[in-house]
């Protein structure tokens, strides 16, 4: 009787914890019917274009976990604080240029057209649903406070993975933005936090959205995945291409390398800017993640002018060194001669005018 006490209060513990807010929830409704009718929602989930196994034929799920937990992975962490610039959050631009500061990992605010745009926010020392759980963000990194950003114009989610939907920094954030777009889907998690419906634009692959009056934003394949819980893709995934009248930049979230950044390049390209992921990539998830040469070859395909690497610097999500990947973006960079910008923690780089590339990380 002892027994079956104990595994009813702990089932019941296991239901309280699955039903916390951090969680969000799964689309329903009119939502959920939505992306049942999209043409790549198949067998009870979304689907990549390609296919995308998570792990390579031969690897298991427990090989990789062990793998991450117990093999000896040194250096994936900075020993010290990381150099940082206090940015100017709330100002306006100094010129007309595109103005973009990036706060580590997938995180960065963008100023263009009289706006001010935040991407992905993510300023918890976790990226995960319990604080005591997952990679601490490096030192250096957790100068800038999610209260600190007030009136946005735009926030753009890309996916509802913990390191780009962060929960605390949303209820802190979302209140004062003018508007937010997000992938199709993504708004189940955020009414479920309070944020009202009207604010929330969701987005499925290749539909665009005018905001401002002259602010375009479409959303595009990525390869990809995503999930809250146990149960995945079932929210959408996207990258974002953004438009104004004199710029057009490359949103890219998470995405293993195919050949949509080749088909969004031709739709699309040129690019002024794209921000790629360059970090968190490892053999045991080839498809989902792009290794640093991969990003390049990205870069490349969408005819973007600039690359800038971000999903870096700020949390170590796999097994490689926290630097080696901006290491190898900028060898790999330099052989295809594609100029790349590397701007400090908060510094604020200016499209055209200033596009530092210092290598500040090898002296860290």
């Amino acid at each position: 009787m002892i027994t079956l006490y104990i595994v009813l209060v702990l089932f019941i513990a296991f239901l309280v914890i699955i039903n916390l807010p951090v969680f969000g929830r799964l689309p329903k409704g009119l939502r959920l019917e939505k992306i049942r009718h999209l043409a790549n929602y198949r067998d009870g989930a979304l689907q990549n274009e390609s296919l995308t196994p998570m792990q390579p034929e031969g690897v298991s799920f427990f090989k990789v976990l062990s793998a991450f937990l117990f093999e000896k992975h040194p250096n994936k962490a900075p020993d010290k604080a990381l150099p940082y610039i206090l940015p100017d959050l709330n100002g306006t631009p100094k010129s007309d240029a595109p103005e973009i500061i990036w706060f580590g990992h997938s995180s960065y605010l963008i100023k263009i057209a009289g706006l001010r745009i935040l991407v992905d926010p993510i300023f918890s020392k976790t990226p995960s649903p319990f604080s005591f759980i997952g990679s601490k963000a490096f030192l250096g990194t957790d100068v800038i406070k999610a209260e600190e950003f007030k009136n946005i114009d735009l926030l753009i989610i890309t996916h509802d993975h913990y390191d780009h939907l962060d929960y605390d920094s949303i209820l802190k954030i979302a209140p004062q933005v003018k508007s937010i777009v997000t992938s199709l889907g993504v708004g189940s998690h955020l009414e479920r936090w309070g944020i009202k419906k009207e604010n929330i634009n969701e987005l499925s692959w290749n539909e665009s959205i005018t905001l401002f009056n002259n602010l375009q934003l479409t959303a595009v394949p990525a390869r990809h995945f995503t999930g809250r819980k146990f149960k995945r893709n079932q929210t959408l995934w996207s990258a974002f291409v953004l438009k104004t009248a004199n710029c057009q930049l490359f949103l890219g979230g998470d995405s293993g390398y195919d050949t949509h950044f080749a088909k969004i390049g031709e739709e699309f390209g040129p690019f002024d800017l794209a921000l790629l992921e360059c970090g968190q990539y490892n053999a045991y998830w080839p498809y989902i993640h792009m290794f640093p040469e991969q990003t390049v070859q990205a870069a490349i395909d969408l005819k973007a002018k600039v690359l800038m690497p971000v999903h870096w610097g700020k949390f170590s999500l796999a097994m490689h060194p926290w630097n080696e990947p901006i290491k190898r973006v900028v060898l790999a960079a330099a052989a295809k001669q594609l100029p790349l910008v590397t701007p400090k923690l908060g510094e604020t780089i200016i499209l055209n005018e200033y596009l530092p590339t210092e290598n500040w990380w090898l002296t860290e």
